[in-house]
């Protein structure tokens, strides 16, 4: 059995419970890691690629780090995010994603809601282009919750199965 990369980038720490619930749920050998400190993605049969949605995008580490891997190599991409479940907002960061990944082969995505850090909600207040996302944000306070890390298991479920019958 091939070895599974549960990478991640978390600036409040909502990405990094997905991830570790994704990780929970990895079967067979697996390492769970912060982007930054993924030396090699050569090796891995398998990629879990998590980040926040930042600025109705992608963070700089995560673009990097999608940008990087192999052609062929089998990911999924998770986030979160601050704007209402399935809003153009959060959709659009990840299809960006699956863009930056283009030359892999991406078997699915994930994405939910997470709380802000109160200094980037002030920043979202202050700036009149994103100002829909502020009006939105404060409501994902709670998240991410028992049910969106239920979630992000049977993500990691999922695609684990997809990945096996993708031999």
């Amino acid at each position: 059995m091939s070895k599974t990369l549960v990478a991640f980038f978390s600036a409040t720490g909502n990405t990094k419970k997905l991830a570790e619930a994704i990780f929970e749920e990895v079967q067979g050998p697996k390492v769970l890691l912060p982007i930054e400190d993924v030396e090699e993605v050569d090796g891995y049969g398998l990629i879990f690629v998590g980040f926040p949605v930042h600025a109705h995008s992608v963070p700089y580490k995560a673009e990097v780090f999608l940008k990087r891997i192999p052609a062929g190599m089998k990911i999924a991409i998770f986030s979160t995010h601050g704007s209402l479940h399935g809003h153009r907002l959060s959709r659009e960061a990840v299809e960006y994603a699956v863009v930056l990944a283009s030359r892999a082969k991406v078997l699915g995505t994930y994405s939910c809601r997470g709380k802000l850090s109160l200094k980037a909600l002030d920043f979202l207040k202050q700036s009149p282009e994103h100002a829909e996302w502020a009006d939105m944000a404060p409501s994902a306070g709670t998240h991410p919750d028992r049910h969106d890390l239920e979630e992000a298991r049977n993500f990691a479920r999922l695609i684990q199965t997809k990945a096996r019958q993708q031999v």
